[in-house]
């Protein structure tokens, strides 16, 4: 059996998955900036590797398994998925982005990194002798839009540290850990006033693009601070930058954005506004997810699907079932 994977992810993203498949398959990895060889190889495939996909325009008879290496859907048009093809995704990436969480909140609240620049400078503000004192986390309150995977890795680390965890999404959870209390999402204006830290950590749909507009932003505490790691189109663009600009919110943790680059040699910005130039705000490019122990666990399972795939046994994570199982 054959495998299309991308020749960009060989070295990284893919490297252990050799190790890991049995012997029935073989791995074809194309240069997909290369498409009419991307697409001549898709042709003749068992399973490919991707996180997008839109009409080929050629049949892909022989294909049964997208398997996507990370979770998001929004890069897929599911439409135009051959019939006899199946598609599973994988988590696992929320364990280091409920890290990253953690770590944003808490720069914010110790101003740590300003201290440390302070001092390094031979400058005392900030210290018990002149101030001014920094804020604590405890007391505070998380709003957390899209209480899944993450939201619940999230609540599971904060609660400890006293914070008030409110969820708010399509569906209250019947598992993993609860939120102090769950708002559905028609009342969102709600819970962005009771916040002083807002998670957007929901999936990018037709339903959730463009959630926090600028009318959201007028319902948020003055000192409230956003995080955004699930996609950046969740959050207006334009209304996310002068609301930090113009101080309408205490700021922003940026994770996903609006401009992404295709090749590492492009220095793409990140969005149409210079969101670099306010000090209100933590700027990262994608990174909350991308650890090595994250890497490890997504290649072993999309390993397990691939053997099972082989095997005739049935897949995991399964986001459209192949119409040959129904």
């Amino acid at each position: 059996m054959k495998l299309l994977i991308r020749e960009q992810d060989q070295e990284i993203r893919l490297s252990h998955l050799p190790s890991l498949l049995n012997s029935n398959w073989s791995i074809e990895a194309v240069n997909h900036f290369d498409t009419d060889l991307w697409l001549k190889k898709l042709q003749n495939v068992e399973a490919v590797i991707t996180m997008n996909w839109s009409n080929p325009g050629v049949a892909c008879k022989t294909l049964k398994l997208i398997q996507l290496p990370g979770a998001g859907l929004d890069g897929l048009d599911l439409k135009t998925i051959p019939k006899q093809t199946s598609v599973c995704n994988v988590f696992e990436h929320e364990i280091p982005i409920a890290e990253f969480v953690m770590t944003a909140i808490l720069q914010g609240v110790t101003n740590l990194i300003q201290l440390n620049q302070n001092i390094r400078n031979n400058n005392w503000s900030g210290s018990y002798l002149f101030g001014p004192a920094h804020e604590e986390l405890f007391g505070k309150t998380i709003s957390i839009i899209g209480y899944g995977h993450i939201g619940k890795e999230v609540a599971k680390r904060i609660k400890p540290f006293g914070v008030y965890v409110i969820g708010c999404g399509p569906r209250e959870p019947t598992s993993g850990e609860r939120p102090d209390a769950f708002y559905p999402i028609g009342d969102l204006n709600t819970v962005l006033a009771l916040s002083d830290f807002i998670l957007i950590s929901a999936p990018l749909t037709s339903e959730t693009r463009g959630l926090i507009s600028k009318t959201q932003f007028k319902k948020m505490k003055s000192s409230s601070v956003i995080i955004n790691i699930a996609r950046g189109e969740i959050i207006d663009e334009d209304a996310l930058y002068h609301a930090c600009k113009e101080r309408k919110i205490g700021g922003a943790v940026i994770d996903t954005w609006y401009q992404y680059p295709i090749r590492f040699s492009e220095h793409t910005p990140p969005s149409r506004f210079n969101f670099s130039e306010l000090d209100n705000i933590l700027m990262s490019p994608h990174a909350s997810a991308w650890t090595n122990a994250l890497i490890h666990r997504r290649t072993r399972l999309m390993a397990e699907n691939l053997n099972r795939l082989s095997k005739g046994l049935a897949l995991l994570n399964v986001v459209k079932q192949s119409d040959k199982i129904r």
